[in-house]
């Protein structure tokens, strides 16, 4: 048995044991798809390039103010090095912690990801459960429950990725798990926690928390290596070594006394120097009276810019909210069709190009408590339809909503490669549509566009890789 059949074993046995550990039916568990989308040759040179390994260690941030998620990848110096930064889609509720289920707020902190939380099933294309409440979390009795970082671009309490940037990060986390890390790290901040953001905040509410959530982060900043994370007396506690001479091992309990500790010698100058500098640089902006960031009110949660800049919130008339994408642009950015994780044998997985339909509507926002079931038993709940009716390229976008009359809509003739590569677009993840079911093959961010005479299908913008987003909406300048 060669080495690839071996390792393609290990990855179905791996999948499967996580699925299994997440509670999904076995039966679902897909062997080909998107869960097993290979890294693109792009992002294998740009690893190669850094001095890192395709399967070394990863930890993963988050930003809210600024809507980013970065990955950082262990080199083969055994520091880890920033790998690639991605666009938060959307975020929901405000800055600061998540306290309690339903209020939309995305989870702040330190927290464990293993392979049994990664989602290949999601109704969000692909998604990894954050793996709260925490310790600390429930230290302090927050509750919540099912909240991801995944794609398709909504969010209730949760990070919303586009689908291209999702399938990325997951195969960046699962490639890693091969390679024999037992969990990654997430360390979700409010903003990116520089002295001079600190002084800012220095007013809000939740600064207590964010003072010290940011010495974990300023222990990252200082060594590069992934801060050993504890509670105790319901705080965090980072870098915790037993004390010179004690051979007794430190026991900690996140709502008991703290143990006698130190921070670890191998970490310790860097760490307590970098602290120093931060305490320092705070004071001297507080002592300036740095304006401070007013507190935000009726706004709930965020996106990148990338993506503000380019779609429009409307309203219908019974005021749901929805955003439209130009007839002449992709269905969304980051959009992949939606496909079977199991295509049938004998098809490829990766072939001919799908195309994007010509006018795309966003699905409406997920719940918090229902947003990850496997995509054969959606959560239930109303069903909301918002369809596009085709029209010429010219015509401005028709919409019809399901409180509409269902006034028959004559369609123009297209060719019928474009007419299948259409799929139907629903709020609320409904019923996959003929299409989806029978769908063998699967668009990347990196397949090529299909050959036409001008390059590009009538009504569809070529795709690119995920991370060009000026060049995914050259089209509307």
């Amino acid at each position: 048995m060669n080495r690839l059949t071996v390792r393609s074993l290990l990855t179905s046995a791996a999948l499967a044991a996580a699925v299994a550990l997440g509670g999904c039916n076995p039966s679902d568990i897909p062997t080909t798809g998107r869960a097993h989308a290979p890294l693109s040759d792009k992002m294998l040179t740009e690893i190669a390039a850094k001095n890192m390994d395709k399967d070394s260690p990863i930890l993963v941030r988050l930003f809210k103010e600024e809507s980013e998620l970065e990955v950082w990848k262990k080199t083969k110096d055994g520091e880890f090095a920033l790998l690639k930064t991605y666009p938060i889609c959307r975020w929901s509720g405000d800055l600061g912690p998540k306290k309690k289920e339903g209020d939309r707020q995305a989870p702040e902190g330190f927290y464990t990801i293993t392979p049994a939380q990664f989602n290949p099933n999601s109704n969000y294309y692909l998604a990894f459960n954050t793996g709260f409440p925490n310790a600390y979390d429930k230290s302090w009795g927050y509750t919540g429950s099912d909240l991801m970082v995944h794609g398709d671009c909504s969010s209730r309490g949760c990070y919303a990725m586009t689908d291209e940037q999702i399938q990325e990060i997951y195969a960046l986390g699962r490639d890693s798990f091969f390679g024999g890390q037992r969990s990654f790290q997430m360390q979700a901040y409010p903003f990116r926690m520089t002295a001079l953001n600190m002084a800012k905040h220095r007013n809000n509410p939740n600064f207590a928390f964010w003072k010290m959530i940011k010495e974990g982060y300023d222990n990252f900043e200082a060594s590069k290596q992934e801060p050993k994370v504890s509670v105790c007396e319901r705080r965090y506690v980072f870098d915790a070594a037993a004390p010179a001479g004690s051979t007794k091992p430190l026991n900690f309990s996140p709502s008991a006394k703290c143990p006698a500790y130190q921070i670890d010698p191998m970490v310790a100058d860097a760490v307590l120097e970098h602290r120093r500098s931060e305490q320092a640089q705070m004071a001297e902006y507080t002592s300036r009276n740095v304006a401070v960031v007013p507190f935000r009110h009726g706004i709930d949660g965020g996106m990148n810019a990338v993506f503000a800049s380019k779609l429009g919130g409307q309203t219908d008339g019974n005021g749901r909210t929805y955003q439209v994408v130009s007839a002449s642009g992709p269905e969304a950015p980051g959009y992949l069709p939606r496909v079977p994780n199991s295509p049938p044998a004998g098809k490829p997985i990766v072939g001919t190009p799908q195309v994007a339909s010509p006018v795309a509507v966003a699905t409406a926002e997920p719940t918090e408590a229902a947003e990850e079931q496997p995509a054969a038993a959606p959560a239930a709940k109303p069903q909301t339809t918002v369809q596009m009716a085709k029209t010429k390229p010219a015509a401005a976008p028709v919409f019809r909503t399901a409180s509409t009359p269902s006034t028959p809509v004559k369609l123009d003739s297209k060719p019928k490669a474009v007419a299948e590569a259409e799929p139907q677009l629903r709020l609320n993840k409904q019923e996959p549509s003929k299409q989806d079911k029978n769908d063998s093959q699967m668009r990347t961010a990196f397949t090529a566009p299909a050959a036409a005479t001008n390059g590009t299908l009538a009504g569809a913008q070529p795709v690119v890789p995920t991370g060009s987003f000026d060049s995914r909406w050259s089209g509307f300048r």
